[in-house]
């Protein structure tokens, strides 16, 4: 995997045929503008863990991603950027890994 230089720190890479299936069903309903299945998807995402790099409030927003057997949302997520540039995580927000097309 590449690691992504940010203000941050490195955010890891990983390549968009990498992830998990249901991830791939969630970037695109994002590059179709929904709908969603969530109430809380595209809701704005804060960075407060600040573990991606430094944007004013309402840059990123964030996608549910199906976990299989969860009763709940789960804890995997896709949070995209104003720019386009979209990160997953799969633990809730403790790291992020940048998606690379």
């Amino acid at each position: 995997m590449a690691s992504i230089s940010s203000k941050r720190g490195n955010v890891e890479g990983i390549e968009k045929k990498d992830l998990p299936r249901e991830a791939l069903q969630t970037l695109a309903l994002i590059k179709r503008g929904g709908p969603f299945p969530h109430a809380r998807d595209g809701a704005t995402f804060s960075n407060r863990e600040k573990r991606l790099p430094a944007h004013e409030r309402g840059w990123y927003r964030e996608y549910t991603v199906k976990t299989p057997g969860a009763k709940d949302r789960g804890a995997r997520r896709i949070v995209a950027g104003r720019d386009g540039t979209l990160y997953y995580t799969d633990d809730h927000y403790r790291s992020f890994r940048r998606i690379l097309e």
